[in-house]
This record gives structure tokens, C-alpha cells and sequence, in this order.
């Protein structure tokens, strides 16, 4: 979660997008989508931009859609990444907001989710991870920091059940930080948001 594409086509952070709410949950600010009603619970995770992102709340409503109660927590504390403020940079930020920090802020959210009834619990997040459960990862072919080449070595050494897919033409963040008026953008954003929805459905029940 640190290379230069991290950075790239930071989105117009909208405190007030998406169709669910914004309450607290577990200890943090969450953006909750979905119905207690769901067959099981996602946990969706932020790139460094944070939960505000339009693109990233209208994916957490098409999940919603799909059937699943959806947790997008504030792990940024109100302090996302801004690539305008040229005295903290992305490698000075991140020391406030390292994936260990949010690992153990996890733990609560994930508590206060299934304190809701929920026994399944998925997750998908973006420049984050642990791999303990099956996984599909999902990379664009023009990445700095994750590029094809070392995606393909991960297929090859997953302890877990998984697959590696390679998006021809997109960088870092397509999946989140397209242009809405881009038609080849939103195509293929919408075709991994399916992906994922896909493996959602097979494995978290």
C-alpha cells in the first residue's frame, strides 16, 4: 500500500454517497449498507483514500444488492490519504495507518458483525490483505507496485483455494478509481465487481 499507482486518480471524497448510513460499528465510523436480513456479511476494506469514495460505496450497495450486509469501516480515523499535501507524503502517512493497525481494528468489527447474527463472514479490500481463506485476487496489467509477473507467482504458491485474473489495459485502482465516464473503464470495473460477486456467492454462504 505504498507505491506511487496507490496514489494515482484519487477520488472526490462525498461524505453524504451511497444509499446506506454512516454510524458507528465496532468501535469505528462505518458506512453499513445491506439488510440484517442478508445470508451473510462482508467486511469491504478501503484503499487509502478511505470510506468516502463514491465508486467504493456504490460497490458496497451492489453487494448490498446481491444479498449481503455490508461493513465499510472508517480505518483512516478521518484521516485519509491526500496527495495535495506535499508535507506528508504517502510513505510518511502510511506510518499512521499500517496494515498491522488495521488488522487488530478489524477484530472489533468483525465481533460487532457477528453480534448481529451473522455466522459467514467475507471480505474483499483494496491494496490490503491476509491470505487465511480461499482468495481471488484480481490485478490490473499496468501495475507498478503489484505488477502481472508477481500476481502469477502468488497463483502459484496459494495455500489456499484461489486464482489469480490479470485486467488487460487498466492500472492500479481500476476497480474503484475509474472514470464513470469512461465507458472501457466502467466495463471493467463492472466485469471484476462480477468476479467478486461470483466468488462471494460460492464462498461466503
Amino acid at each position: 500500500m505504498a507505491g506511487p499507482q496507490c496514489c494515482a486518480n484519487p477520488p472526490a471524497l462525498n461524505p453524504n454517497s451511497g444509499e446506506g448510513t454512516v454510524k458507528e460499528f465496532g468501535g469505528l465510523l462505518s458506512y453499513i449498507t445491506g439488510s440484517l436480513d442478508s445470508k451473510a456479511a462482508i467486511l469491504l476494506v478501503s484503499d487509502v483514500f478511505g470510506f468516502e469514495a463514491p465508486n467504493l460505496r456504490k460497490l458496497a450497495d451492489k453487494i448490498a444488492a446481491a444479498g449481503y450486509y455490508v461493513v465499510v469501516p472508517e480505518f483512516m480515523h478521518g484521516d485519509p490519504y491526500d496527495p495535495d499535501n506535499t508535507e506528508r507524503p504517502v510513505l510518511v502517512w502510511i506510518k499512521d495507518h499500517g496494515v498491522d493497525k488495521g488488522f487488530e481494528e478489524a477484530k472489533p468489527i468483525v465481533s460487532a458483525i457477528k453480534s448481529k447474527g451473522f455466522s459467514t463472514i467475507g471480505a474483499a479490500g483494496f491494496c490490503w490483505g491476509e491470505v487465511k481463506a480461499p482468495i481471488a485476487v484480481l490485478g490490473a496489467e499496468i501495475d507498478e507496485y503489484s505488477p502481472p509477473e508477481l500476481l502469477e507467482q502468488f497463483e502459484g504458491v496459494l495455500s489456499v483455494e484461489g486464482y489469480v485474473k490479470i485486467f488487460p489495459g487498466v492500472i492500479h485502482g481500476w476497480t474503484v478509481r475509474y472514470d464513470v465516464e469512461d465507458k472501457k473503464a466502467v466495463e471493467a470495473a463492472e466485469e471484476a465487481h462480477q468476479d467478486m460477486l461470483d466468488w462471494f456467492a460460492k464462498y461466503v454462504k
